[in-house]
């Protein structure tokens, strides 16, 4: 499609040639119920400057049909001025009004208006997301991040249904079965942050007052929704007290009280992320609304993405970038900011735990492909864009702040965020604009450690080296640094012996900065070799850690001891990191889990090491062992269960294990017995959620039929149970279960966005590699079709989720290669897809050596 895929130098152009005064965007929705409606008519009022009167100018928009163009009160043709994907008006004048009628498609993608329809109770819903670019699918508009303005929403919907926008509304008609909503203007906001949510959703309303330094008091009306089905589930007081929380937190350090007026928070069906920042109507994925039991670390990470979100309403919100090479000045911040407002203002301590164990994986995972990009990215078009929200723009970024303000610290890290925020309130920024206050603040020249951190890629690792002399007294400790690019970092380093109790505790910490490639540690010299040292301790920078023999041995004997929950979590990250690098064999971190796992005090890093164990057996281990590993790790998962207090988080989480791990005939005969209520383990409920985990598990062993499948659906016919009897079909070990999942998604887009996933994910199961080996080839000669025809996300769900991963052998190797070598003209975005599933089967593959 002609222009769908703006580039950055496209949207400079047009920068220097318009400045944005106002939107007035009106959305006829009273089509919505009626499933044979495909379109919604939206019509665009923009009023903008041109500084070259004369030019003309592309206005984007993915739209079924467009039924007038008027500028400046001249009929232009639509069929001339419309392409597709932009309406281009030329005679510009120095003040102009654009207005365009078009008719624009619900979606089923989670990309632009997205419709759901109840399977409970037949009513529909209504939702937008734009990041980065599909504000377009909705309204024309000038579709970049710099050209901001004010927006009027006008929304008419069914009289039955409450719309939400980003402004407070100002007036509610009524007409027959129809309601008009108008609402306030915003204040100026970039396109991809603008939001409408349309449906009979309940809501639970409070309030939140603050006074402010000047003595006046800042109001805000907060909401929180969701389906009217999911209310009974619904703890809003639990959503609403972390909001309260973190809005005490972000105006006591950033003092710029919010801007946006009300926040709302809205938890919506299909959602393709965790959520996004909208300003005053923030909307979640309704996952994080909890149907059956769940643990401690899924209420901990919930509150984390609320704070997370929250941050953005002054990063990325008030100040935004300039372009999405900036990504990161907003997704870093908030990264890091969730985690750190969490610990300061809430009663979830853990978050530096499960940052340094899980998203820290993410980030060491994708900075280590050969796609790698420093933090500050160049973006060359809006694909680069949709790309780069990973593990690097987000845990990474967030990981190297950690660092800044141990380097800056932390009150002039703070400053510095409130002058960038007066300084460029409802501006757009780039880099240097951050650089500057920070210097300010801090009196540090920032040069340096920007181009080794900000704007090279790569991570570093650390590595011990001790002697010592005959008494055992160090003589020397030295920090060895290797990487491509060789950083500052300043670190901790703890010192672990053994207490009275066995426990391994610090004994000493010593804190430096460590430059080039050796560094030595002369605070060190002259005490008694440790039992452990642990570089990083405190987790202050980024970078993986390795370990001498002797402490790598104490961990082997010991590492469920290390009493620290923090010290521990970076131990388990660093040997998984040494898995993952072909330095130590699977069968031996599968051994450290099944050792020590069951004293693993953290639930969240707990979670973590049962994903990792699963990773580690399935595409790490020698396959010619894998049988004895499956075997070893379900035994050992079932007497951890047994094993666990009742009722606790800790039973639950083996017990979904048990669910991943079990193939014996005995492991399935306790699936079955716990589902049909003929074996219990006391104090383990049996509950919805749970329920489906043991019906994959019985699936995917060939031990269920569609029948029973059907059955449960009619227990549970809900979204979550029509997503996962999806699952549990696709999961089936039969041909036809596995061509009929592939049809789905590859040879038709029928599919919405969830069930896309769902069948991704049950025809992708490790122990069917015999069963879907045939589809190696196809999924190599359908990239390029995928690519071209369906939108973005759902082709970056299929390109990523049918690949091959687990025909870990060469050919699938060379399959790849030939692929990547004879198709250098595909789309860069799909390349890079590619590049980074292969390098993850070359990973695995040089992992099952290591292993023999």
């Amino acid at each position: 499609m002609p222009g769908k895929n703006l580039s950055r130098d496209e949207a400079r152009q047009r920068a220097d040639l318009v400045a944005v005064e106002a939107y007035r965007v009106h959305l006829d929705v009273t089509s919505a119920p009626d499933p044979a409606a495909s379109t919604f008519r939206s019509t665009t009022t923009i009023t903008f400057r041109c500084t070259t009167p004369g030019a003309s100018v592309f206005v984007d928009l993915l739209a079924s049909a467009v039924g007038a163009v008027t500028l400046n009160g001249r009929a232009l043709d639509p069929a001339a001025a419309f392409d597709g994907a932009r309406v281009t008006v030329d005679g510009l004048a120095e003040h102009n009004e654009l207005v365009v009628e078009a008719d624009c498609a619900y979606s089923r993608t989670g990309e632009g208006l997205h419709r759901f329809v109840d399977p409970v109770d037949g009513e529909t819903y209504l939702y937008t997301h734009y990041e980065p670019a599909d504000a377009r699918r909705v309204f024309a508009n000038f579709e970049q991040p710099d050209l901001k303005a004010p927006f009027t929403f006008t929304v008419t919907a069914p009289a039955a249904w409450d719309v939400y926008a980003n402004a407070v509304e100002e007036r509610i008609t009524t007409e027959g079965d129809t309601r008009t909503w108008e609402f306030a203007p915003t204040r100026p906001i970039s396109t991809y942050l603008t939001a409408v949510v349309a449906g009979p959703y309940h809501v639970v309303r409070d309030h939140y007052s603050r006074e402010l330094p000047d003595g006046t008091v800042l109001e805000i009306p907060l909401a929180a929704t969701c389906r009217r089905s999911l209310a009974p589930y619904f703890d809003a007081d639990e959503i609403l007290t972390v909001t309260k929380q973190g809005l005490d937190f972000f105006h006591a350090e950033f003092d710029y009280p919010y801007p946006f007026g009300k926040y709302d928070q809205c938890f919506v069906p299909e959602y393709n992320l965790g959520a996004m920042e909208n300003p005053g109507c923030v909307t979640f994925r309704e996952e994080f609304i909890f149907r059956s039991k769940v643990t401690e670390a899924a209420y901990e990470g919930r509150a984390n993405v609320i704070l997370h979100e929250m941050a953005h309403m002054w990063f990325g919100d008030l100040v935004t970038m300039k372009w999405w090479d900036d990504l990161w000045l907003k997704e870093s911040f908030a990264d890091f900011m969730g985690s750190f407002s969490q610990i300061e203002a809430t009663k979830y301590q853990a978050a530096w735990i499960t940052f340094a164990n899980r998203r820290k994986a993410w980030a060491y995972r994708q900075d280590q492909f050969p796609t790698t990009h420093p933090i500050t990215a160049d973006i060359r078009d809006l694909e680069d864009a949709k790309l780069n929200f990973d593990g690097i723009t987000y845990a990474k970024g967030a990981s190297v702040l950690k660092q800044l303000v141990a380097y800056v610290g932390r009150e002039a890290f703070f400053e510095g965020a409130r002058r960038y925020f007066k300084r460029h309130a409802f501006g757009n920024t780039v880099l240097g604009d951050l650089l500057d206050v920070l210097e300010e603040t801090s009196g540090r020249d920032l040069t340096a450690w920007s181009a080794a951190w900000l704007q090279t890629s790569g991570v570093n690792a650390l590595t011990p080296q001790v002697t010592v002399d005959t008494e055992g007294r160090i003589t020397e400790l030295a920090v060895l640094q290797d990487g491509s690019e060789l950083r500052p970092h300043r670190i901790a380093i703890g010192l672990y012996d053994r207490d009275t109790d066995g426990s391994l505790i610090r004994t000493d910490r010593i804190e430096l900065d460590v430059t080039g490639a050796r560094t030595t540690v002369r605070e060190a010299v002259g005490r008694m070799r440790p039992a452990l040292v642990l570089l990083n301790d405190d987790d202050l920078t980024y970078c993986k850690i390795r370990f001498d023999e002797v402490s790598l041995g104490t961990l082997r004997t010991g590492l469920g001891s290390v009493a620290d929950s923090l010290a521990r979590a970076l131990a388990w990250s660093a040997v998984w990191n040494l898995t993952r690098d072909g330095l130590m064999p699977a069968r031996d971190y599968l051994d450290l889990v099944l050792r020590f796992a069951g004293q693993e005090s953290d639930i969240g890093v707990l979670q973590s090491l049962h994903q990792q164990a699963k990773g580690a057996l399935e595409l790490y281990a020698d396959p010619a062992w894998r049988e004895e590993g499956r075997r070893l790790l379900a035994d050992g998962t079932l007497g951890e269960l047994r094993a666990a207090l009742p009722g606790s988080d800790h039973q639950l989480a083996w017990a979904r294990f048990l669910a991943q791990t079990a193939a014996s005939a005995e492991h399935l005969q306790l699936v079955r017995g716990l589902l049909e209520g003929t074996a219990r383990i006391d104090g383990l409920e049996v509950d919805q959620e749970l329920r489906w985990s043991l019906w994959l598990a019985l699936a995917s062993n060939g031990s269920a039929t569609g029948e029973e499948l059907a059955a449960e659906l009619r227990r549970d016919n809900t979204a979550s149970g029509r997503r996962q009897q999806t699952e549990c079909l696709a999961a089936l070990p039969t041909p036809g279960a596995k061509a009929a999942a592939w049809s789905s998604v590859v040879d038709s887009d029928e599919l919405p966005n969830a069930l896309v996933e769902a069948q991704i994910a049950g025809f992708n199961q490790a122990g069917q590699r015999e069963l879907t080996a045939g589809y190696t080839k196809p999924y190599f000669e359908m990239l390029e079709d995928v690519w071209a025809q369906r939108s973005i996300e759902i082709a970056m769900r299929i390109v990523g989720g049918f690949f091959p991963r687990y025909q870990t052998s060469e050919a699938t190797l060379a399959l790849a290669d030939a692929w990547l070598s004879g198709h250098p003209d595909a789309a860069p975005a799909l390349r890079r897809l590619v590049l980074e599933c292969r390098d993850d089967l070359a990973r695995a593959l040089r992992a099952q050596q290591a292993d023999r």
